[in-house]
């Protein structure tokens, strides 16, 4: 018994210390005080082109005025703080359209894993509740200009509700853009030549029919009626039934894809593919019935063995010409490498994305895939004042991001990288094995 209960008190102990030392220890960022210009800069809007010796004004976290030329800043309202930021670039934050970042920590610790939750139809789960603030892993990711995730439940059939948030706040009340953003499936693999498993789609598609058949049906009655019981699960769904929320697929292969999109279609809802590696070969479907297409990474094995190493890389390009809407984002698997994001764009320029649509994949077009176009995703007044300051362009691994605000507050760039990097430098200048302050 002393041996049982040892082991316990050790494996406590390792839970919490891994509890704790995954909590982001820097304070969140104040609310914006006063007006603030950044003045001289080149502003990378996305939506209206590029303006050199630009200004661009923001008050009370939600941007003014973007001006070209050189502003005399004697004309800017009193009290306003003026930031220089000549010879920088201005970019709206990059936009990682699906993640679970906030729902997962530690790979091995399930204490930290809140991404799947138990039971294979969850509709009224939503990802905000359960995503941590203080998660370390999110003031890594905004340090390279990541600001804004769309997180995503996993696991079972009917996953739960995307929530798009913003990587600052004390609370996910806080964090959040979208609190609901629409609804998760994981679209069923299709069985393919020499798979041991016999099931039919049509078997496999029963229960998530059953689910919506159920849930259109109760939605129907309780209009005729209002006094009927409540349930939580259908009215989970009401707002993607109705065709206001998009219904967010998880679907790789060709076949998936393709019957997705039909069987969304069909009862007339708004689909979105995620995932879309076999997006190449149903594109005429994809355009024809405007589905939004987020493809989660590049930097990937190709989708079948008989295709080029470039087929990751290209897709993108083949979407852009198709017409397609579509947007980049990372693998909801690789939480702890969405800071990659920009990289993955820049990797799709060498096949032949043009950089100008490269940067919109992972701003705008990110955006628009969750919904929130109109507050994020370009630099435009009335638009939320989410944005960082580089000193070149943010696809370059060389380039360094100087400032970056979320919602108008000034986000400390600094995370446990940062702080462990001033840690050993400062033991090797006092060994006298390095000088310097760098």
């Amino acid at each position: 018994m002393k041996h049982d209960i040892t082991l316990f008190l050790i494996a406590a102990v390792a839970l919490t210390a891994a509890s704790l030392g995954a909590q982001d220890l820097l304070p969140k960022a104040a609310p914006q005080q006063g007006p603030i210009a950044v003045v001289g800069g080149t502003i990378h809007t996305v939506s209206n082109g590029t303006l050199e010796n630009g200004t661009l004004l923001f008050e009370g976290g939600v941007i003014t005025a973007v001006l070209p030329g050189a502003m005399d800043t004697a004309a800017l309202p009193a009290g306003t703080e003026v930031i220089d930021a000549r010879d920088k670039h201005l970019f709206p934050g990059f936009v990682c359209a699906a993640s679970i970042l906030g729902l997962t920590e530690v790979g091995a610790v399930d204490m930290t894993l809140d991404h799947n939750e138990a039971g294979s139809f969850t509709p009224e789960v939503v990802a905000a509740v359960a995503v941590n603030p203080d998660s370390w892993l999110i003031p890594v990711t905004r340090r390279n200009g990541v600001l804004t995730c769309g997180v995503m439940p996993t696991g079972g059939r009917v996953s739960g509700r995307a929530s798009v948030l913003q990587l600052d706040g004390w609370t996910t009340e806080q964090m959040a853009v979208e609190w609901d953003a629409g609804l998760v499936v994981s679209w069923p693999r299709i069985r393919q030549p020499g798979d041991d498993d016999k099931t039919t789609l049509t078997e496999q598609l029963q229960p998530l029919d059953d689910l919506f058949d159920g849930a259109a049906a109760y939605l129907a009655a309780r209009r005729h009626d209002p006094d009927l019981p409540t349930d939580l699960r259908y009215e989970a769904m009401s707002t993607v039934l109705a065709g206001e929320r998009p219904l967010f697929i998880n679907a790789s292969r060709v076949r998936q894809i393709e019957t997705a999109v039909l069987w969304a279609v069909e009862r007339e809802m708004r689909p979105v593919i995620i995932g879309g590696h076999g997006a190449a070969a149903c594109l005429d479907l994809l355009r024809r019935h405007d589905v939004g297409v987020a493809v989660t990474s590049a930097h990937r094995l190709p989708s079948r063995r008989d295709l080029s190493f470039a087929e990751p890389y290209e897709l993108p390009g083949l979407l852009e010409q198709a017409g397609v809407r579509w947007c980049l984002s990372m693998s909801t698997y690789g939480t702890s490498n969405a800071r990659n994001l920009p990289y993955e764009a820049a990797a799709c320029i060498g096949y032949g994305l043009a950089p100008d649509v490269a940067l919109r994949s992972v701003t705008l077009a990110a955006a628009e895939v969750l919904g929130v176009d109109d507050r994020l995703g370009s630099l435009d007044a009335g638009k939320l004042a989410t944005f960082f300051v580089a000193d070149g362009d943010p696809f370059e691994l060389s380039t360094t991001i100087e400032r970056a605000y979320i919602g108008g507050r000034a986000i400390a760039l600094r995370d446990k990288q940062t702080e462990l990097d001033a840690k050993y430098r400062e033991k090797y200048r006092q060994l006298g094995l390095i000088s310097g302050t760098r």
